[in-house]
């Protein structure tokens, strides 16, 4: 009797990845980064949860890579292992046994990125007639329950680690999108440099986004709050402690969420206006997981005058829209090249 193996759902995002299986939902939730050896071998170490755990810790002679950088394949060779090694953990099976596969891709994504994608993919066990592509707001957009296949226009703000994505969808297609070198990361980088400027102290990845989670906000602070930061004195090279306040923090996520604002402007400038009235209408969504700056969705709905509310379970709603495609496989397959799917220039 043969094995078949289950359709799966990837959703490959900077920060995280998530593999959706089909009849058990949400398998695999792990960062997506690589401690790996330096030098010549660049043998792998950890992948995933674990290099998560050694990040900011590592030896002289291992480096932690993020194969990704802004939502785009960075390092090819990583990536393909990465992959394989999430396949594989979700499905348990061996490579003899090869998946259909749905996987999210940036907006507008070239020919040569979609190709580097679906060779990661194939590389990793996916059956190569079976794979395709959809564009990551596109799924984001189904995960929060929007309804993209009707004549209707729906607007969602994907905020990942490395982009942010803004898209009107409407009739199963992508019709405005606007993509930005701005996310977690970016938040993440934009708080250590000012604590690195107004402190004289150097901080690590980690600490700065635990310092943007807890006291960061896309609004000007009504309640004071401070945190006790650790980091590296500039001047003396030593450890040292700093209570960092909220509106210090404030301070420096203004221009992420500036420019956060202008790609939505944008998009909506160049919206039907058919379509712009259905936005004005239904509101705009956040989703993907640095969206949940405290404060961000009353930052946009302010500036523009339209209803703005953040996703349950933002994080994971491209994952969950790529599984709820997944969950139809068959009839996509039946589909063919549907608007929503960007497999047309991988051949």
């Amino acid at each position: 009797m043969a094995i078949i193996a289950p359709d799966i759902g990837i959703d490959m995002g900077t920060s995280k990845t998530l593999v959706y299986v089909r009849k058990k939902g949400v398998v695999i939730d792990e960062p997506t980064v690589l401690v790996m050896e330096r030098g010549g071998r660049r043998a792998v170490r950890a992948i995933g949860d674990e290099a998560l755990s050694l990040l900011g810790r590592t030896a002289d002679d291992v480096v932690a890579v993020r194969p990704l950088s802004e939502g785009m394949i960075r390092d090819f060779d990583m990536t393909k292992y990465m992959l394989q090694y999430f396949v594989r953990k979700a499905i348990g099976m061996s490579r003899l046994v090869k998946p259909r596969a749905i996987i999210t891709v940036p907006c507008r994504i070239t020919a040569i990125e979609r190709r580097a994608v679906r060779q990661a993919a194939l590389y990793a066990g996916v059956r190569p007639s079976h794979l395709h592509l959809v564009e990551k707001p596109f799924a984001a957009a189904m995960g929060c329950g929007l309804p993209v296949f009707q004549p209707t226009g729906s607007m969602v703000v994907d905020i990942g680690g490395g982009t942010t994505e803004v898209a009107v969808i409407s009739l199963g297609g992508v019709v405005v999108a606007k993509s930005i070198r701005m996310g977690g990361i970016k938040m993440d980088e934009s708080v250590a440099a000012y604590i690195k400027r107004e402190y004289n102290m150097l901080i690590g990845d980690r600490t700065a986004e635990e310092v943007k989670l807890n006291l960061g906000s896309a609004l000007p602070v009504s309640e004071y709050r401070d945190a006790l930061v650790r980091g590296r004195d500039m001047v003396t090279n030593l450890p040292r402690t700093a209570a960092i306040g909220s509106d210090k923090v404030y301070e420096a996520l203004k221009t992420p969420c500036s420019q956060i604002l202008s790609a939505i402007k944008s998009v909506l400038e160049h919206t039907p206006p058919e379509l712009a009235g259905d936005v004005m209408r239904s509101g705009i969504y956040l989703t993907g997981g640095a969206s949940q700056l405290f404060g961000l969705d009353q930052y946009i709905a302010s500036a523009l005058g339209i209803r703005v509310q953040c996703a349950r379970d933002a994080a994971s709603c491209a994952g969950r829209g790529v599984g709820e495609l997944c969950e139809h496989f068959d009839q996509l397959s039946r589909i063919g090249k549907s608007s929503f799917l960007r497999d047309d220039a991988d051949e």
